[in-house]
């Protein structure tokens, strides 16, 4: 084996995986929506704040028995950590695997990504009056240009 195969083989293996990074960000996106910091979603799977960290930037590889406690902890199904994913990567829009699985829209834009949205959203759920919180939602509905 060449030298110049082995330093290229040796960066490859330190970089993190497309993959692993967008379940990351998938995680992070999750975990910001619902308000929810590092510490809490570690405590909540038994981690540091610095394993959830590495989880999300993709430096560490989330194993299927991870995932299904993610998936547990933030409410959501599993293939929404897959939502999205670019079709370089594997991805496919609208596509449907064997099984039982039902069809998911992914999120088409990057509404929320915006940090508006993520603070509108965590700004919503600290209302803790069931009755406020429906009139407030009625209230932004009425406000949008009907489709």
């Amino acid at each position: 084996m060449a030298s110049d195969e082995v330093v290229e083989r040796g960066e490859r293996e330190h970089r993190p995986s497309p993959i692993d990074v967008h379940v990351g960000s998938r995680v992070r996106l999750r975990r910001t929506l619902l308000g929810m910091s590092q510490e809490k979603l570690g405590e909540a799977l038994g981690l540091t704040f610095q394993q959830v960290q590495k989880y999300e930037r993709g430096v560490n590889r989330i194993g299927a028995s991870r995932l299904f406690d993610l998936s547990r902890v933030l409410d959501v199904p599993i293939g929404f950590f897959f939502d999205d994913m670019p079709p370089e990567m594997g991805g496919h829009q609208g596509r449907r695997f064997g099984g039982f699985q039902e069809a998911q829209d992914g999120f088409e834009d990057d509404t929320l990504h915006r940090r508006e949205t993520l603070e509108l959203v965590r700004a919503y759920y600290r209302i803790t009056d069931p009755s406020v919180r429906k009139r407030v939602f009625d209230l932004i509905k009425s406000l949008a240009p009907t489709e």
